[in-house]
């Protein structure tokens, strides 16, 4: 994907002179755009960074002797699954248990914006139409692993899910592609004012109603907590889910059929506590 962000043929990132965790930093130059993101790279810029550090673990930016000061945040990574599917996947990031073995804090969720998610998976599924590889999915993932303790908020964009994958040129142009244009979409949405934000309830790991949901309404997701962690969720959760979502809560969400009657004794009581429409995905 880096390849390809610095090799692309539609826009150009050069070096900055700065250097981050050992290697230079890139930002994006307008002149490619021809007057279509004109107004956004004048008042915006988009950087391009590298590190060896896995990035579930990277609690840490060390943004110190650098002019960096990131408002949002886009990890291009790839996604590894026993099933080795061949998929480009978007989620937002934190730990529902009191376990953390892949980076993050213990019941922490990271900082994060519904209207960026939705972005990043309305950009994939448009340069999937444009660069015709149908041999991928689109997942929508929950909210998982690390980051949990940046600032700063951000989503995961990624390639899967095996080394073959992650070598496929055409696969590494979407992703990279869909980074650049998720920024300019991020900030149209933000303009436009136009869609409902919630959070998300139930369901397996690859979320297909909550990703109908989002691709096919005025509706986007920033959390997202599957059922197998439905009983984790306390009041500190839900009001951590709340406060970390950069947008106002318009909704909670439940995949009422992707959630079993015991877990809905314990999720339906606990988001009564909040003044919030409970509403089910099919209702949209």
């Amino acid at each position: 994907m880096r390849e390809v962000f610095l090799k692309s043929r539609h826009y150009s990132f050069i070096e900055t002179g700065e250097m981050w965790n050992e290697n230079p930093i890139y930002i994006l130059e307008n002149s490619p755009f021809e007057g279509k993101y004109d107004n956004f790279l004048n008042e915006n810029q988009i950087f391009l960074g590298l590190t060896t550090e896995p990035l579930i673990f990277l609690e840490e930016l060390k943004l110190s002797g650098t002019n960096l000061s990131p408002n949002i945040i886009i990890f291009a990574s790839r996604h590894t699954s026993e099933t080795a599917r061949p998929a480009f996947l978007v989620h937002t990031t934190g730990n529902w248990s009191n376990s953390a073995d892949f980076g993050g804090k213990p019941q922490d969720l990271s900082k994060t914006s519904a209207l960026l998610h939705k972005a990043g998976i309305i950009s994939l599924k448009e340069q999937i139409k444009m660069i015709n590889i149908s041999d991928f999915s689109l997942d929508v993932e929950v909210t998982h692993h690390g980051p949990t303790t940046l600032n700063i908020p951000l989503i995961f964009m990624e390639l899967g899910s095996s080394k073959k994958e992650w070598t496929v040129t055409e696969a590494g142009e979407v992703v990279a592609n869909a980074i650049v244009e998720t920024v300019f979409k991020y900030l149209d949405f933000k303009k436009e004012n136009n869609q409902k934000i919630g959070l998300g309830f139930g369901g397996t790991h690859y979320a297909p109603n909550f990703n109908r949901l989002i691709s096919n309404h005025n509706i986007a997701l920033s959390f997202i907590c599957p059922k197998y962690y439905i009983k984790e969720l306390n009041e500190n959760l839900i009001k951590m889910m709340i406060k970390n979502t950069m947008e106002e809560v318009d909704y909670f969400i439940v995949d009422w059929k992707g959630t079993n009657s015991e877990d809905k004794r314990h999720l339906i009581p606990l988001l009564e506590e909040f003044d919030i429409p409970i509403e089910k995905t099919r209702s949209f």
